[in-house]
This record gives structure tokens, C-alpha cells and sequence, in this order.
């Protein structure tokens, strides 16, 4: 799986998870276009996940059935004041929204009011 960790994302991780966390990526069905990405610190891997990328002592995790929609990943990071954060992009998006925060993705079945069509 290719899934790339830019300089400023794993600077930021770097200085803020503590021993044993890690950077759990989620997608969930939302946004006009689909699907969004969110990300939460954890320590505790659950039934089902596993690590995505491990970049220099940083960890990214997610579960199984959602690590498909992160091929193609690139995780950056900006500390503008305004739309600051980690920031999500995929280079396999189909489609965004116009507010940038939701996506589809080529190849994958769409959704449709908050269900998966295939």
C-alpha cells in the first residue's frame, strides 16, 4: 500500500504522540461528495486494524476494511491559522467537494444517501 507521511505531518506527530500512540485514520460516509477522512490519536489497536505505514517511529493505523480507501494516501500537515491541521489528500479522488472535505474514489463503489451503492 502506498501511502506517503510529508515532512511537516511526521515533524508535527513526531513532537506531539507519546510513547505507544500512534495516528488512527478513519474514513467515514459523509460531505457532499461521499467520503471524508478523519484521524485520532490512539495507543490501543483494536480487532481489525493494522498498521498502514510506519515512517521513523511514527505509526499510522487503521482498520482493515477501511485501509482500502487509502491507497494513494498523502498525509501533510499546515499550521495556517485558518484551515489549519492535518491535511488528507488521495491521488485516486474522482471527485471532490467544493469545500475540499469530502471525496470519492475511483474504482469504488459511490454513495448514496449515506449508503453504499455498488
Amino acid at each position: 500500500m502506498k501511502i506517503i507521511m510529508k515532512e511537516n505531518a511526521h515533524r508535527m506527530l513526531k513532537s506531539k504522540l507519546k510513547g505507544g500512540q500512534f495516528l488512527r485514520v478513519k474514513v467515514t460516509e459523509g460531505g457532499c461528495a461521499g467520503l471524508t477522512y478523519a484521524a485520532e490519536v490512539g495507543s490501543e489497536m483494536g480487532e481489525g486494524d493494522s498498521v498502514v505505514l510506519e515512517q521513523d517511529g511514527i505509526r499510522v493505523v487503521t482498520d482493515t476494511e477501511e485501509g482500502k480507501y487509502l491507497e494513494g494516501l498523502v498525509i501533510d500537515y499546515s499550521d495556517d491559522l485558518f484551515n489549519g491541521g492535518l491535511k488528507f489528500t488521495n491521488s485516486n479522488t474522482k471527485s471532490t467537494c467544493n469545500c475540499g472535505s469530502s471525496f470519492s474514489l475511483s474504482g469504488f463503489p459511490e454513495i448514496k444517501s449515506g449508503k453504499c451503492s455498488q
